[in-house]
């Protein structure tokens, strides 16, 4: 589905209240939208939070004792060139927060399937043959005519001495913070009113297989026109891409995205949610998994500033490729 159709039908589904899956991909280009009586979940499953179409025969899965995840990062050497040229972008003034990715090949144990039931993620999304993704980062949220983004910047290993207090002091974590911070106010009050920052810089556990990771967050609030629901998919849109995977000044910013990466996103760093009928509930498509004729592909990367260090980048981007699976808990 191409933008304008997929437009058209979210604010119709949106107008007479009929709940409704979409699933957009960071070009705009390849677009689902699904009555959710219509979603198969033979093709699909999805899992947003506490609402989910995941069958009862599948909740009860094996509970693996291990993950076997092998990365294949692309070399530094390769990595080097892209962060470069963002770094030229940014002294030039073209940009001055670009979020870049990269592809990295992985060989996993589980299958995608797997990974969907067995992951730890607010944001859940498994498309037969495609990809999974698991994602701790929310896009929106509206709840009863009020609008809530919570814009995600700044990870780090828990288990490093006084983690939370360095990554909160860190002078680069919080120059990338502040800024998709700003961003994302700005693009909220561009479909809402009374737009504030409600929460600034708190920090959240994330658990994986491996380790427990510190993620950054901030809240920010506003107010929607009572008649949203009707023009719900041309909102969305106006918020498109989230600002926290493209940087800013967003336009400019995708256009070297697009020139410097040198492959497709596709739907990795897109969104995907579920409207009830009323309230909405989305996420940004980070942590993410690809099936592809070569084999398994883990997308993902950071934000570039100009106190950015290639090697530290580069390291962060081979950090984030991880499942969110762990061990259950023992009383």
């Amino acid at each position: 589905m191409d933008r304008l159709s997929a437009i058209n039908q979210m604010n119709r589904y949106g107008g007479e209240g009929i709940p409704f899956l979409f699933v957009i991909d960071f070009e705009m280009k390849n677009i689902m939208v699904q009555a959710l009586n219509q979603v198969n979940p033979a093709y699909i499953l999805y899992a947003v939070n506490e609402k989910n179409n995941i069958p009862s025969y599948l909740r009860k899965v094996q509970n693996y004792t291990s993950v076997l995840l092998k990365k294949n990062p692309i070399p530094f050497e390769t990595y080097l060139p892209k962060f470069e040229k963002v770094m030229a972008h940014i002294k030039g003034g073209d940009t001055y927060l670009l979020n870049l990715t990269c592809p990295t090949s992985i060989a996993l144990n589980l299958t995608l399937k797997e990974v969907f039931l067995q992951s730890e993620a607010k944001y859940k999304l498994w498309v037969k043959d495609r990809f999974v993704v698991f994602s701790p980062e929310i896009f929106v949220q509206i709840i009863d005519g009020q609008i809530f983004s919570f814009p995600m910047k700044g990870t780090i290993d828990a288990d490093l001495p006084n983690a939370e207090a360095l990554i909160l002091a860190d002078e680069k974590e919080k120059a990338e913070h502040a800024t998709i911070v700003d961003l994302i106010r700005n693009d909220l009050s561009m479909v809402a009113e009374k737009v504030h920052v409600e929460k600034f810089r708190y920090v959240e556990k994330v658990w994986t297989y491996q380790k427990t990771l510190l993620q950054v967050s901030s809240k920010i609030v506003g107010t929607l026109p009572a008649d949203y629901c009707k023009n719900i998919g041309h909102l969305i849109f106006t918020l498109l891409p989230a600002g926290s995977i493209c940087g800013a000044p967003k336009k400019k910013t995708v256009e070297i995205i697009l020139a410097v990466e040198g492959y497709k996103r596709g739907y990795y760093t897109g969104i995907f949610g579920i409207f009830d009928g009323k309230n909405l509930d989305s996420g940004v498509m980070i942590r993410f998994i690809e099936q592809t004729e070569t084999g398994l592909i883990f997308k993902s990367g950071g934000g570039i500033t100009y106190k950015s260090q290639a090697e530290a980048e580069y390291q962060e981007m081979i950090d984030k490729v991880y499942v969110p699976i762990v061990r259950k808990h023992k009383n």
